[in-house]
This record gives C-alpha cells, structure tokens and sequence, in this order.
C-alpha cells in the first residue's frame, strides 16, 4: 500500500543527508512526488529496470559465451583434453579471490540472499550487488563452474530494482515491488521466458500478486525479455521440435515420470544443502576451495558434459541426440552402448549435483538453476531409454528421448523450486514445446506432490526457512516472521522479591498501573509471578500483613519465553498456555520482561498495513 503524500514526503526529506536539502536531486524527488502519481511513478521504473536487468542477462550470457568458446574452441570431441582438470580450479580461484578482496562479503546463492533482503533488510541491496555477482559468475561459468547464471541475474536485477528504488527515496513495500521486478526482468531476459519471470516471484520470491503489483511485473518482464529478443534474436532458449506426437497411452508412463522427478528433486536438494554445509565446516577458505576445485575438475574430466551450465549436453538430448553427450570424454568410444548411455546418463544426472556443490562450496559463484535443469534432463531421458530398452514398451512405437527429456526438465524444476507453475511454462517458452502442455502439467505437478511431502520448501527458501527468516504467502506467518522480540518486549513491570511481606506488596501495587508482578531473587533469577486477581482476597486484611510473605502466593507462569524466540514459536505458546501475558528470560534464567498478546496485535497491525504494495 502506498504512503499518503504527507507520510512519503517526510521520510524523503529525513532519509535525505542534510547536505542535499537545496540539490537539484532533492528538488527532482519533490517535483516527481507533486506531478507523478506512485502507481505511475512505479511502472514507469518497472520499464527502467526490466530494460537494465535485460541488458545484464545479455552481458552475462555473452561473457560466459566469449570465456567457454575461448577455453574450449579447439578440444577435439573424439578425445579426453586433460585442460578440464585446469579451467575449472582456475575460475574458482578467480571467482574467490575477487569476492573476498573486492566483493568482501558473500555474493553466491543470489535467489536466496534476495529472499532475505525482502524478508529482513527492507529489500535493500548493495549498490555493488548490481554488477559483483554477474562478474564473479561469468568467471566461475565460463571457465567450467558447474552453476548457473540464472541466481546471480536475479540477485543483479533485484539489486538494480532496489536501488533504483532508494535513489527515489521509496517505501520499503514498493521497493520489494521493485526488486521482484528486477528478478522477473531477469529470468525474463535469461531465458526469454516473460510468463516465467513472473511466475518466478510468485511461486519462487513469493510475491502477493496483487492488483497494483501486477503490472509493474508485467512490464518489467516484457522489456527484459525483448531486450533479449533484440539483442540475441527471435528465437528460444533450446531449439526443440516435437518429431513425435504425444499419445495418451502414454499418460501412465507420464504420471511415474512425475513421481520419478519427485524423489530426484529430493535427492537434489538434500544433498546440496549437507554437501555445501560440509563446506561451510572447513574454516580456512584455500583448504575449502582446494578441496572444491580438485573435486570439480575430477568430474568435469571424467563427465565432461558437466563444464558450465550443461546447456550443450540439454540442447543435445531434447534434440534427440543421445550420443554427442560423450564428446571429449574418455568414454567415447562407448556411446553406441546401451549400457554405457544408461550409466553414464545416470553418472551425470548424480554427480552434476556434486559438482554444483563444489562450485559454490570452493568459492564459485553461481546458481542452482541450470543444474535442475541439466538433471531434469538426464532424468527423462535416462527413464525413456531405460524402459525402451526393458522390454516393456512396443520396439515400434518407443516412449519419445526427446518429449521426455523435456518434460524431465520441467519435473525436476517443479520439485527442486517448489514451482510447478513457472516450470511449466518456463519449459514451454524457451524451447517451443507448447503441444507438451498436458505431460508436462502432470509431471510438474506430480514431482511437486511427492516432493513437497518430504521437504515443504524449495531450494531456494530452505536455509532461510531453517533459521525463522522466510516470508511466505501466508500473512500471519509473514508478519510474525518480519516482527522481532525485542520490539515487543514491554520492561514496565514493577519487580518484587520471595520475601517481602504482604505489606510491602501492597504497597508495590499502589504504586504500579500493572496488575502483574514477576518475582525475582538478588541475582535477577525469575521464580514466579504475582498476579493481582490471584491476591484480591487478601489484599485488604492488614492482620495477615506482617504474618504472609511473597514466596506463600506467587505462582509459577504458564511458560516462559527465552529472548530471541521466533515470534511464530511465542504466539504457539500463546495458543498451548491459554495465557494473556508471558515472562521474558535470557538464556540463564535471568527475568527481561513480559510479551503480551496485545502488545504483539498491536504490532502486527503496524506491520501488515506495509506489507503488501496495493
């Protein structure tokens, strides 16, 4: 919901420094406010930042282009080329050193890092988040980092939607407008896919599609994507041309595909988070990118369809060429083999994960989107050529390599995002193959079914959801997410000690406007609470006020909350206790304060009437 007038021109002028009060930038800022209406203001930026994101995903994918094309023009198909065990290392190695001496600060897992800005920084990024992630992933990428540039675009269009937005002094509810803008713009741009983009931050960022949101989004994905198209041509992403026809005797094949790409979507995500969060535990970075890039380019130079993104090894099997995927490895003479298609399809659909990991575990930078992409792939067609080759389909009409490579992209996709909507028509759009529409909408949706009842969030929200900072298209949840416990906290409490008398109670109570009392011993210790409808009876009985201390009728609270609980947990206790008012510690026991659940509603108000931009 936009600011009225009066409430956005206030916060421009104190956000402003004080030395840029008779600027022509200032003056720029009050003129546009007296002029241009928001909404307008808003559409008019999506258009800017879908252009500029557009215009980075065509750098992006031209420097990754130039490097790889650079590297790799002269290896020879027929043979291994022992410069995989080189390339790779030596792109991490770059890739490292530029975030940790220039960057200072993590720049990988773009997806993510935008997922936090939006639920935890007020969607403010870096002005060095425009550019840093695209540089250090076209190095990663282009010397045979086994990531994609799909999160670094998003994480470099969001940062461009964001600070566009704070030039302008916004809200923070339209500058989170604006960086889904960018991060659709980017997807859209990477693979000319608008639809995808904005399905992307609905499915994926999460975004509330409402009715002022929704064209802010679509303009901003129809100028990345034609940026695209002007710049690379008018064609899709992979090349795809449906040879066979799609018949509905093969529905059943279709559904356990689905459940197939469902447990493969599993396996993905469970193995990038521990194999990354191994890394994570070897504090010295050489030994962490040593390790990451021996690790890498061992695969690479056994597997070598996994360099880079894979998209030659994807453009290859949705075209039906199952055999160009052992070009310059050192299994190529095997390729006729029906055996060694099985295995090594099946080696690169597993390892393609560890190699992702290693990438991003050594110092890399880079995405997971293109790996689930690349093992959606091998998964479709490692499962068509395994059941034509079982005996269990008719040798004249063979399940088609090509329709289920495809729609084993869009499972996978559907399972590791938790996104069954935008690998649906992410699939379709950059590659052409509408007439898959029904397939691929079973297999999307069944994947998503059988992996969301293992894990209930994508790759992408899982280490936030891990640790309470995720917002979610639920607005409780979202809200209570955004709230902190230190802003709920109320300290007023008038503090009294086991024995005082009844007297000195009393007395307490006439000097408080609280009707409750926390009980605490010399060292801050909490051991109860006094409440004041527990005492009324004996309030006015001066007989019992010398004769009755405070440790005969303190009671011990329903819970006690430790500081720092998320506050989803705080308002379960809530629910479980039945109880009003809760006690606050520290770690050690020590007494902080008292949580109410009107102090919480009251703050949730403040914070759901800025959390959707209307």
């Amino acid at each position: 919901m936009a600011p009225d007038t009066a409430t956005h021109r206030s916060a421009t002028a104190t956000s402003a420094p004080s030395n840029e009060g008779n600027s022509w930038w200032m003056r720029l800022l009050l003129w546009r406010e007296k002029h241009i209406p928001e909404k307008t203001f808003v559409v008019m930026l999506a258009l800017i930042i879908g252009i500029a994101s557009g215009l980075a995903a065509v750098l992006l994918k031209t420097l990754i282009s130039l490097i790889s094309g650079f590297l790799t023009s002269r290896f020879d198909p027929e043979r291994d080329n022992l410069l995989y065990l080189v390339f790779p290392a030596i792109g991490i190695l770059l890739a490292s050193l530029y975030v940790y001496y220039i960057a200072r600060e993590p720049i990988s897992h773009g997806v993510t890092r935008v997922l936090y800005a939006l639920a935890l920084k007020k969607s403010r990024l870096k002005i060095h988040n425009m550019y840093s992630s695209l540089l250090a992933s076209s190095v990663t990428i282009g010397f045979g980092g086994s990531v994609g540039a799909e999160g670094p675009i998003v994480f470099t269009g969001a940062a461009i939607g964001s600070n566009l937005g704070q030039a302008f002094r916004l809200s923070p509810q339209t500058l989170a407008m604006l960086v889904a803008c960018g991060a659709a713009a980017g997807i859209a741009g990477i693979f000319k896919a608008p639809i995808a983009g904005m399905l992307f931050t609905i499915e994926v960022l999460m975004l509330d599609l409402t009715a002022g949101a929704a064209i802010p989004l679509i303009t901003a994905s129809v100028a990345g994507a034609t940026v695209a198209y002007v710049f690379t041509g008018y064609n899709v992403e992979f090349f795809f041309s449906q040879s066979e026809p799609f018949y509905a005797s093969r529905i059943p094949f279709v559904v356990l595909l689905g459940v197939f790409c469902g447990f493969v979507s599993l396996y993905f995500i469970t193995l990038i988070d521990r194999i990354e969060g191994r890394f994570k535990r070897l504090r010295n970075r050489w030994v962490r990118f040593a390790v990451g890039g021996i690790t890498l380019s061992l695969l690479i130079y056994l597997l070598p369809p996994l360099y880079g993104e894979g998209y030659d090894g994807i453009t290859r099997l949705i075209s039906g060429d199952v055999t160009g995927i052992f070009n310059n490895s050192l299994f190529y003479a095997y390729r006729e083999n029906t055996v060694a298609v099985l295995l090594f399809l099946f080696a690169l659909g597993a390892f393609k994960v560890f190699a992702t990991a290693a990438t991003n575990g050594g110092g890399g930078v880079g995405g997971t989107f293109a790996p689930s992409l690349f093992v959606g792939v091998m998964a479709g067609v490692f499962f068509a050529f395994l059941f034509n080759h079982l005996g269990v389909i008719n040798p004249e009409m063979p399940l088609s390599i090509k329709n289920f490579a495809l729609m084993g992209m869009a499972g996978v996709m559907a399972g590791v995002m938790h996104a069954p909507l935008m690998a649906i028509f992410l699939t379709a759009e950059m590659t052409g193959g509408y007439d898959l529409f029904l397939p691929l909408l079973i297999v999307s949706g069944s994947s998503y079914a059988i992996c969301r009842i293992f894990t209930p969030y994508g790759i992408y929200s899982r280490r936030l959801a891990k640790r309470g900072e995720l917002l979610t298209h639920q607005k409780d949840r979202s809200v209570l997410t955004l709230l902190k416990m230190d802003s709920v906290i109320e300290k007023d409490f008038s503090i009294v000690h086991p024995d005082m008398s009844l007297k000195d109670m009393v007395d307490t109570i006439a000097q408080s406007h609280r009707n409750l009392f926390p009980v605490t011993d010399d060292e801050g210790m909490l051991l109860g609470i006094v409440q004041l409808d527990d005492i009324r009876n004996i309030m006015f009985r001066p007989d019992l006020y010398r004769r009755m201390q405070v440790n005969r009728f303190m009671a011990i609270p329903p819970a006690k909350v430790v500081i720092g609980t998320p506050m989803e947990k705080v308002m379960k206790t809530f629910d479980q206790t039945g109880a009003w008012n809760l006690p606050v510690i520290d770690e050690e026991g020590r007494y902080v304060g008292f949580v109410s659940k009107s102090k919480i509603f009251n703050s949730y108000r403040q914070v759901l009437k800025h959390y959707t931009y209307d």
